[in-house]
Formats: structure tokens, sequence, C-alpha cells
């Protein structure tokens, strides 16, 4: 069985799409004979996505710990209590393709590292989204996304699991994993969409990334606007 994990903090605008997407990969799933479990950990919200939550999750928790590691920790125990064989996790403001899921069943790996791309690039200027693109990822990629990550239970209880943390939490999983010699499938496919979004919920994350990324690129353009001078 898999178990799907999704952390959420104040997630009601997006939290419906994401839902929806990870319960049509569950339902492709199981028409390759697989089982899944989806658990969304609540992380001190105060808005409507317990509503939402509750009516297309199997598992809801709630904590107050303002800490994505914790919420991820929290969600995949609860998972492996009801006997998941592989954890997968996702954000509340990410959508997932249908196959997603059943790629990482059958990654032939201990783990599994995706990518993300960005649909809606809101106010971003075009620099920022070419400076983006600038690198096209290929398999066997570097990256660590936690919104498109999954790893077998038994390499998740090797390496300790999630570690509490604000931000950085899919990284050091991953490097634990590096750590311990265990498989990696650093797959471009199947790629989650995520948000460009400039209020980002875990700081140092995703979010962040793009932000700095914006600053670099507008630090570049104010000094060749200065070398023409």
């Amino acid at each position: 069985m898999m178990g799907i994990v999704i952390p959420a903090h104040n997630e009601e605008q997006r939290l419906l799409a994401c839902l929806q997407s990870v319960r049509a990969s569950m339902r492709h799933l199981a028409g390759h004979g697989v089982e899944s479990l989806l658990v969304v950990v609540l992380d001190a919200c105060d808005d409507g996505s317990a509503r939402i939550a509750r009516a297309h999750a199997d598992q809801v928790l709630e904590i107050d710990a303002r800490d994505v590691g914790r919420a991820r920790c929290a969600g995949a125990q609860r998972a492996l209590e009801r006997g998941a064989d592989w954890i997968a996790c996702t954000d509340a403001d990410t959508q997932v393709p249908e196959d997603w899921l059943h790629a990482q069943w059958n990654c032939g790996a201990e783990v599994f590292c995706g990518i993300v791309r960005v649909d809606d690039w809101g106010d971003y200027a075009p620099e920022v989204v070419r400076a983006f693109h600038a690198t096209v990822p290929r398999d066997g990629h570097p990256h660590v996304h936690g919104a498109n990550l999954g790893l077998s239970r038994q390499a998740y209880l090797q390496v300790g699991g999630f570690l509490p943390g604000k931000a950085h939490e899919d990284v050091s999983l991953v490097r634990r994993c590096e750590q311990a010699g265990l498989r990696i499938a650093r797959r471009i496919a199947p790629c989650v969409v995520t948000s460009a979004r400039r209020d980002p919920r875990a700081r140092e994350g995703f979010g962040d990334f793009l932000l700095q990324l914006e600053r670099g690129v507008q630090q570049t353009q104010r000094g060749a606007g200065a070398g023409l001078g």
C-alpha cells in the first residue's frame, strides 16, 4: 500500500485542486491493483483547510507546530501505522499528474526524487521565467523537492524519517539516504505543477528560491544598465 502525505498551513485556496489531483492518481494506481491512503496534516490552520481536507482525505491530523518537518513526520508515521509500504510526498499548493503514484511505485529504487514546474508565473518577469528554465533537468538531476518525493517504508525507517525543521526537511532526508547508500531514482517524469506565489508557507523553500532568483535577475539587469551609462 502507498501512503500519500500532504502538510498544509492555511491552504484553503489551493488545497482542493491538490487533493483532487492526488485522488485521480490514487484511482489510476488502484487500476494497477495497488491500494493507497491519503493523509493530510493540518499545521496551525485557522482558515477553511480543515473542511476541505476532511472531505477528500482518508486521514486528517491536526498539529500546532508551524514546522513542515514535524508535519511530514506526523503524516508519514500515520501512513506507516496503517501499513504503507511506500511514502509519497507532495505539497498543498501542488497538483500531481495521474501517473504520479504508479511511477513512484515502479521506479525500481528505494527513493524517488522528482522535479517541479510552474504553469502560472503570476507577475514574475519573463527574465525570471527564462532564468528558471535556463538549466533543463535530465534524469539523474540533483534536485530535491518535497512536492515530488517518495521512498520505501524500509528506507524511511532506516534513515530515521523526516526530522523537525521549518525548511530543508526533504533535503536532509535524501542526504541521509545517500549516505546510507540507498538506490535513488532521480527522474524528470512524472513532473508536478507547483505554485509561484509570493507568500510561501515554508521559508527557504521553493517560493523563497524564486524570490531569490528574481533578485539575482534584477541585480544583473541593474549591473548591465550601469555598464551602459
